[in-house]
């Protein structure tokens, strides 16, 4: 049966910038195969295999539909997988963002008294 190398196909699925970088991801023991912990890169992936690892804020969940040859394009990289759970949309912590204090052009640096108000205001 072919298998090809856990860090080779994870780089050549666009997961990691380079391979180094899947092979210390993978030595980390926090990627699982088949809900098995992997802890060597060394280790024979298979077509059909469910990977499950954080990736950024994320967990990842995907199957390998096929062992690639080469780290091609992206749309290239994920024709190697299909995506169990695709990540969910970032939330945002503030729906308003703090805006910064206006003076008039050339009015010159804030007096004290003009700075302690500025603090009051942003709550400081």
């Amino acid at each position: 049966m072919d298998s090809q190398r856990l860090d080779k196909w994870l780089w050549y699925a666009r997961f990691f910038k380079s391979r180094s970088l899947a092979t210390k991801f993978c030595a980390s023991g926090k990627l699982r195969v088949n809900e098995t912990v992997i802890k060597k890169a060394h280790f024979g992936l298979h077509v059909g295999d469910v990977l499950t690892f954080p990736k950024g804020p994320h967990i990842r969940v995907a199957r390998v539909v096929d062992l690639g040859t080469r780290r091609g394009p992206a749309p290239e990289a994920q024709g190697l997988y299909d995506d169990l759970e695709p990540p969910q949309p970032r939330k945002k912590s503030d729906p308003r963002p703090i805006k910064a204090a206006v003076r008039e052009p050339g009015s010159g640096r804030p007096t004290k008294r003009e700075r302690r108000e500025t603090d009051y205001l942003k709550g400081r």
